[in-house]
C-alpha cells in the first residue's frame, strides 16, 4: 500500500493511458495563440519604433524650417524655437482630443464618448496605436524643444540672447540683474503660456470638427499598410541621412541640417524608453518625461560649451550643432510636457512644471555659467 501511495503521488506510471485527441488539441490550439500574441507584440514593437524615427525626422524638419522661417534680422520674437513649439502643441492638443480619426476596435462610437470612463477608454486605445504613438512623440515630441528654451533662458540671464541669425559674434550692450530677470521670465512665460495656449486650441479645434470632415483610420488599413510603409520610410531615410552627412551635396548642409537628422531618432528613442520605463511609477508625476528634459538639457549645455570653446574644428562643431538641434531637441518636449501637465492639473501640475524647470536651469547655470562667466563665449567655427 504504501509503495503504490507513493507512486500515485509522484505520478502515473509509464504504461498510463496517454492524453486523448482533444487534449492535444487544446493545447496546440494553446500554443499558437501564444505565438501569434508574440509575433503580434514584436510587430507592434517592430512598427512604433519605426514611426517613430519617421516622425522624429519629420518633427526635427519642422523644428528647424519654423527656426529659419522666424529668425531673422529685426525679428519681433528673438528666440525661434517658439513657433516650433507653439505647432507641436497645437498638434499634440488636436491628437489627444480626437475621437474620430484613430478607428480602434475598442474605441466607442463618437455620441458615446460623452462619459469620462468612456473618454478615458478611448484614451487609453489609441495609446496603444503606433501610428498615433509616431506623432505625438515623434513628430509633436521632436518639434518642440524644452532645452532650447532652458538655453534661452540662460542666454538670456546672461545677456547673450542673439539679436541676428545665430552663431553671429556681436557684442551685447549693458545692463543691470533686474533686466536680465525679467529677460528670463520673458523666455519662460512666452514660451509657455503661448505653448499650452496653442494645446488648448488644437484640442478644441478637434472636438470641433464634425465627424464627415475627419476621415477614420482603420485598425486593418494601419497594420497591413501604414505600419509596413513606417518600417520602410523610418529606417531607410535614417539611413538616407547618414549617407548625406557622410557624402554631402554641400558642407553646410551637414551642420544646418544633416547632423541633426543623424541624431534625432536617438534622442526620440531614448525619451521614449525613459517615459515607459518611469512615467508609471508614480502615475501623478511623470518621472521619465521629466529626465528626459533635464538629461537633455545637461547635454545641451555642454554641447554649447564645447561649440564656443571652440575645438575640434569646423567638423566638429557641425558634429556639436547635429547633437543639439538633432539629439537634445529630440530628447527633450514641451508638447508632451504641457500635455502631461493638463493631465495632471492643480497642485501637481504647478509642481510638475515647476521642478522640471528648476532642474534643468539650476543644471545650465552651473554647466554654461562656468563657460561663460570664466572664459568667455568665442565665436564659433562653423
Amino acid at each position: 500500500m504504501v509503495h503504490a501511495t507513493s507512486q500515485t503521488e509522484i505520478g502515473p506510471p509509464t504504461s498510463s493511458v496517454p492524453p486523448s485527441r482533444g487534449c492535444q488539441h487544446d493545447l496546440t490550439a494553446r500554443s499558437r495563440r501564444q505565438r501569434r500574441l508574440r509575433d503580434s507584440h514584436l510587430a507592434s514593437h517592430i512598427y512604433t519604433h519605426s514611426h517613430l524615427i519617421f516622425f522624429s525626422l519629420l518633427g526635427t524638419l519642422a523644428r528647424l524650417g519654423l527656426q529659419a522661417l522666424t529668425y531673422y534680422p529685426g525679428a519681433p520674437v528673438t528666440f525661434p524655437v517658439l513657433w516650433a513649439n507653439v505647432t507641436g502643441c497645437f498638434a499634440m492638443g488636436a491628437l489627444v482630443e480626437d475621437r474620430s480619426f484613430f478607428h480602434y476596435p475598442l474605441a466607442l462610437r463618437s455620441q458615446e464618448l460623452a462619459s469620462a470612463a468612456a473618454r478615458k477608454a478611448h484614451m487609453a486605445a489609441k495609446k496603444t496605436i503606433p501610428l498615433y504613438i509616431g506623432l505625438t512623440v515623434g513628430f509633436c515630441g521632436s518639434c518642440t524643444s524644452f532645452s532650447t528654451v532652458m538655453r534661452d533662458m540662460f542666454l538670456s540671464a546672461s545677456n547673450d540672447m542673439p539679436q541676428t541669425p545665430p552663431f553671429v559674434a556681436m557684442a551685447p550692450p549693458h545692463r543691470n540683474g533686474g533686466h536680465s530677470f525679467l529677460a528670463v521670465l520673458a523666455v519662460l512665460v512666452t514660451n509657455v503660456t503661448l505653448s499650452y495656449a496653442a494645446f488648448i486650441v488644437g484640442a478644441h479645434f478637434a472636438a470641433a470638427l464634425p465627424r464627415l470632415v475627419v476621415p477614420s483610420l482603420r485598425f486593418d488599413l494601419m497594420r497591413n499598410c501604414l505600419d509596413p510603409l513606417a518600417v520602410i520610410l523610418g529606417w531607410g531615410c535614417w539611413v538616407g541621412a547618414v549617407l548625406l552627412a557622410v557624402f554631402p551635396p554641400h558642407d553646410r548642409w551637414r551642420g544646418d541640417v544633416l547632423f541633426a537628422l543623424v541624431f534625432a531618432p536617438l534622442g526620440c528613442l531614448l525619451r521614449f524608453h525613459l517615459a515607459v520605463q518611469l512615467n508609471m511609477r508614480v502615475p501623478t508625476f511623470p518621472v521619465g518625461t521629466l529626465a528626459a528634459n533635464v538629461l537633455g538639457t545637461v547635454v545641451l549645455g555642454m554641447v554649447y560649451d564645447l561649440i564656443y570653446a571652440p575645438v575640434g574644428g569646423v567638423l566638429g562643431c557641425q558634429v556639436l550643432r547635429g547633437i543639439d538641434d538633432g539629439f537634445c531637441g529630440c530628447l527633450t518636449t514641451v508638447s508632451t510636457w504641457i500635455a502631461e501637465m493638463n493631465a495632471v492639473r492643480g497642485k501637481r501640475a504647478v509642481t510638475y512644471g515647476v521642478v522640471s524647470v528648476s532642474a534643468a536651469f539650476s543644471f545650465l547655470i552651473i554647466i554654461m555659467g562656468g563657460m561663460r562667466w570664466g572664459h568667455g563665449f568665442a565665436t564659433p567655427l562653423c
